[in-house]
């Protein structure tokens, strides 16, 4: 079969680039399809030397850095890619990608991030987040997200097979599309730490951590607070992004705020913290794997793709990889952490309770779905 691999836009090397990284290793032979490519020179080696095929969006004024300001455009130009000459085609979609047009002929499976959710269930936040809560510039952007939600509903039927990476966003594309998806993990790359002794069976320190970008749905400020009243707890934040200024100036002593840190850094200090700390809801969360992958147990809330990830020891006992609390609260933190202390958790068993997640079992699900479901 002739394939293609399509994707929203390549700006940065992250999770959805991960997935592409790994359709492209499982069909070296496909061809690479988005709706721009603005990726830095020295993080396109997963892409192993392919041309990418982009569309009008590519060209406009200033794209390379206003991109997300084209997304009401975004739609007519992922239809305007060609690919009548596939026999199948494989997205990687959280925004567009998805609504490429195929012919009878073609089959079209798609991984599903999450339905855009600024245009749905998150609107909301988006709005205020961006400071469009009132005015003629706030009607402006709810008309062009109602179009886009029309959009997005109208081109999910183009799809043959959803594919998905969680429990959490197969529930989100019942709701929205009203199809059905398959869950697939997304590849998480724990193998690295096979040979990492201190990784494996770790050395651990009296530090908590938590590592994100510093966007206001990361819920860092909410870790932040809870830490602070617990002053004999040390808490370590690693990351960077728009609230770096807001959580600096909140922080107390007993809180370090690194920035970001290279990723063996990271995986060092995930190695030797006593617990990993989240409070978003995640899609899935990379980050929570890694650290499991590390040999350290995670506290986190217990919505989206945390409870199919950490295994709460109430209830699964000596099998158990963390906490997941109920309230998305300081409090609820706080407990948990509190709780956390009083329990005994095996670093090589959270380790193991990751190879789920690991790029192996990710390759093998994808090619066999696609044995399955495609025809030549």
């Amino acid at each position: 079969m002739k394939i293609a691999i399509v994707t929203d836009w390549l700006t940065v090397y992250a999770g959805a680039e991960r997935v592409i990284e790994q359709m492209i290793v499982c069909f070296p032979e496909a061809d690479i399809f988005a709706v721009a490519d603005f990726l830095p020179k020295d993080q396109r080696a997963f892409l192993q030397g392919k041309t990418v095929n982009t569309s009008m969006i590519q060209h406009l004024p200033f794209a390379k850095r206003y991109y997300r300001y084209y997304l009401s455009l975004m739609p007519l130009a992922i239809e305007q890619l060609d690919l009548s000459a596939y026999d199948l085609i494989l997205s990687s979609s959280h925004a567009v990608a998805k609504g490429v047009i195929t012919g009878p002929h073609q089959q079209h499976i798609c991984y599903m991030h999450s339905p855009m959710r600024y245009a749905w269930d998150l609107q909301s936040q988006y709005l205020q987040e961006s400071h469009l809560e009132h005015g003629v510039r706030s009607w402006i952007t709810r008309y062009l997200l109602h179009r886009l939600r029309l959009w997005d509903v109208a081109s999910a039927a183009r799809v043959d097979h959803f594919l998905c990476n969680s429990r959490y966003i197969a529930q989100r594309i019942k709701k929205v599309y009203r199809r059905d998806a398959t869950v697939i993990y997304p590849p998480v790359n724990i193998e690295n730490q096979e040979n990492n002794t201190a990784a494996f069976l770790p050395t651990k320190r009296d530090f908590y951590i938590t590592a994100s970008r510093l966007v206001p749905y990361k819920k860092i400020s909410l870790i932040i607070e809870a830490f602070k009243q617990m002053p004999d707890k040390h808490l370590i934040v690693i990351g960077d992004g728009p609230d770096m200024s807001r959580i600096k100036q909140n922080k107390a002593q007993n809180i370090d705020i690194l920035g970001y840190q290279p990723t063996p850094v990271l995986k060092n200090y995930l190695s030797q913290a006593r617990a990993f700390v989240f409070a978003a809801i995640e899609d899935f969360g990379i980050t929570l794997v890694e650290a499991l992958a590390c040999g350290t147990p995670v506290i986190a809330f217990s919505q989206g793709g945390a409870s199919e990830i950490v295994k709460d020891i109430r209830q699964h006992g000596d099998k158990g990889t963390g906490i997941l609390y109920q309230q998305q609260q300081a409090s609820a933190i706080i407990d948990a952490v509190k709780y956390f202390e009083t329990c005994s958790f095996s670093p090589s068993l959270c380790k193991e309770s990751t190879q789920l997640f690991s790029i192996n079992a990710f390759k093998h699900q994808l090619k066999e779905f696609v044995a399955n479901v495609a025809t030549p």
